[in-house]
C-alpha cells in the first residue's frame, strides 16, 4: 500500500476486497495491510474493454489509488445517488490515509442506502483506527445485523471488542466468524465485495493468540490451536494449567500435539558444560 493509514501497533492486517460490490453477489501475524482479492490481470486489449467501474476497481487491486479515486470521484458526479459508488470512493481515499474524506464518504454511501452493510462496516474501520471502539463496534453491528452470514463482519466485531477489553465478546465473535467461515483468518483467500477488514492488537499479544487457541478449540480445529498456543507461550502467556479444565478446550484436549503444546518448557541449565 502506498501509506499505512496509522501507526500499526504488534499484529495488524488491513484485508480489502475490491472486485464486485456485494449488493451485486450479494492470519496470518504479517504486520502490514494488503489488499486480498483475485490477483487476476486482463491483458492490455481486454483492459481497453472494460468498463470505467470495472477499470476503477482494477486500479484498486494494483494499488493504483489516485487514478482509482479520480474514476470513483467521476462516477459519483454521473450517478451522485449510487451508494456503491460512494462507498468504493471511499476505499480509495481510506487507502490513502484520507481518513475524514473516506468516513464522509462512507456515511454518505450508507445515508443514501441504508440498508447496505458494507458502508457501515467500512465507517466501522475509520473509528477503529482511531481507537472509538464503542462506534467501531455500533457499526460492525449494523453491518451484521443485515448481513448476518459474512464472516469479515465478525471479525471485525472480535477485534474491536479485544482492543476495548470486552474478551467475552470478542471470543463469541471470533467464534461466529468460524462458524461462518472455517478459514475466516486465511488473508490469501480470495473475497468478493468491497469490504475492509482492519485488525490490530496492542501489546497484549500473548491474550490475543490464547483467544485465537481457544476460538480453534471451540470449533475443534487442533491444528491451528496448537499454533496459537505455541504463539501465546513465546509471548509470555502463563496461565496455561487453567486449559485442562477449560471447557472451551474440551473438544481438542487429548490431541497429543496439543499436550506437547501444554508442556512447559524446559529451563536451561546453565551450570551445565
Amino acid at each position: 500500500m502506498t501509506k499505512q493509514f496509522l501507526a500499526i501497533p504488534a499484529v495488524s492486517l488491513m484485508l480489502l476486497s475490491v472486485l464486485a460490490p456485494s449488493r451485486a453477489q450479494n492470519f496470518t501475524d504479517n504486520p502490514r495491510r494488503q489488499i486480498a482479492g483475485s490477483s487476476v490481470v486482463s491483458p492490455p486489449q481486454a483492459q481497453s474493454q472494460l468498463s470505467a467501474e470495472d477499470m476503477a476497481r482494477l486500479m484498486l487491486v494494483r494499488k493504483e489509488y489516485r487514478e482509482a479515486e479520480e474514476i470513483f470521484y467521476r462516477l459519483t458526479v454521473e450517478q451522485p445517488r449510487n451508494a456503491v459508488y460512494w462507498n468504493e470512493l471511499g476505499i480509495t481515499r481510506h487507502s490513502q490515509a484520507q481518513l475524514a474524506s473516506a468516513l464522509k464518504c462512507y456515511q454518505k454511501s450508507a445515508k443514501l442506502d441504508s440498508k447496505y452493510p458494507d458502508a457501515l462496516n467500512n465507517a466501522g474501520t475509520i473509528w477503529y483506527e482511531q481507537k472509538k471502539y464503542a462506534k467501531a463496534i455500533r457499526a460492525y453491528r449494523k453491518a451484521i445485523g443485515i448481513k448476518p452470514d459474512f464472516a469479515p463482519f465478525y471479525l471485525n466485531l472480535g477485534f474491536a471488542y479485544f482492543n476495548d477489553k470486552k474478551y467475552d465478546d470478542s471470543i463469541a465473535a471470533f467464534r461466529k466468524a468460524l462458524e461462518i467461515d472455517p478459514s475466516a483468518f486465511d488473508i490469501n483467500r480470495s473475497r468478493s465485495g468491497t469490504v475492509i477488514q482492519d485488525r490490530s492488537v496492542g501489546t497484549d499479544r500473548a491474550r490475543f493468540y490464547f483467544m485465537l487457541a481457544k476460538s480453534f478449540a471451540e470449533a475443534n480445529n487442533a491444528e491451528r490451536c496448537v499454533i496459537y498456543l505455541k504463539k501465546a507461550r513465546d509471548e509470555g502467556y502463563k496461565d496455561f494449567d487453567a486449559v485442562k479444565s477449560d471447557p472451551s478446550f474440551a473438544k481438542v484436549l487429548n490431541d497429543p500435539a496439543i499436550q506437547e503444546a501444554l508442556e512447559p518448557k524446559p529451563v536451561n541449565d546453565s551450570t551445565q558444560p
